[in-house]
C-alpha cells in the first residue's frame, strides 16, 4: 500500500511538472518569460508559492516573496536579471480530485502506465470526473474522461469505475497513433 507521501513523491517526479523560464526586472517589476511559449508574465502572480531558482549549478527551492526575494528556509536570496527559475504547475482540479478518490493500487497503475507512454499527469488538458457527483454514496459507477497532450501525441483515457462491496478500476488508454492499452484492477 502507498502512503500519501509516496503518492506525492510520484507526482513530484513527473515530467513537464514545471513551468520554466527566465526573469527580468522591467519597469520596477519582475517579469517571468516562459521558455516554452515565450509569454511574459508578472512574477507577482506566484508570490508566496514555491519557486526554484538555478544557482551554483543546481536548483534551489524556496518561497517567492515580494520584491524578487526568495525565502530558502532561514536564508533569503534576491533574484537577478536573467535568473533561470521554474514554478511547479498546478494539476487540473478535476484530475487532482480524481487522483485523490482512486485507491492506491489504481493510482499507481494509472500514473506509471501513463508515464510509460511518455505522458505526465501535468500534460492533462481536459478531465471530466464523474466521481465528484456521488459525494458519500456507497455505490459508485460510471466513466471519467481524461485527455493528455505531451506536445508530440494525444492520449485519451476512459476510466471505468465500479465501487461497491468490490471495486473495479479499468483504464483504457488510446493514443492518436491508434496504439491502445487497457489495465484493470479488481479488488
Amino acid at each position: 500500500m502507498m502512503n500519501q507521501q509516496q503518492r506525492t513523491d510520484l507526482l513530484e517526479l513527473q515530467q513537464r511538472s514545471y513551468t520554466e523560464g527566465t526573469v527580468e526586472y522591467i519597469n520596477h517589476q519582475w517579469v517571468f518569460f516562459e521558455h516554452e511559449t515565450e509569454e511574459a508574465l508578472s512574477l507577482d502572480d506566484w508570490i508566496y508559492r514555491e519557486i526554484e531558482v538555478f544557482r551554483l549549478k543546481r536548483w534551489r527551492k524556496g518561497l517567492l516573496q515580494e520584491q524578487g526575494k526568495i525565502s530558502l528556509g532561514k536564508e533569503i536570496i534576491l533574484l537577478k536579471d536573467q535568473d533561470m527559475v521554474r514554478i511547479r504547475k498546478d494539476l487540473i482540479f478535476s484530475l487532482e480530485r480524481l487522483l485523490q478518490e482512486v485507491n492506491d493500487d489504481a493510482f499507481f497503475q494509472f500514473v506509471t502506465n501513463l508515464n510509460a507512454m511518455d505522458f505526465s499527469v501535468y500534460d492533462c488538458i481536459y478531465c471530466y470526473n464523474h466521481l465528484i457527483f456521488f459525494e458519500d454514496s456507497s455505490q459508485k459507477s460510471g466513466v471519467n474522461f481524461i485527455v493528455f497532450d505531451n506536445g508530440d501525441s494525444i492520449c485519451s483515457v476512459h476510466h471505468h469505475f465500479y465501487y461497491n462491496k468490490n471495486t473495479s478500476d479499468r483504464f483504457e488508454f488510446t493514443l492518436n497513433t491508434g496504439k491502445r492499452m487497457v489495465i484493470e484492477k479488481i479488488g
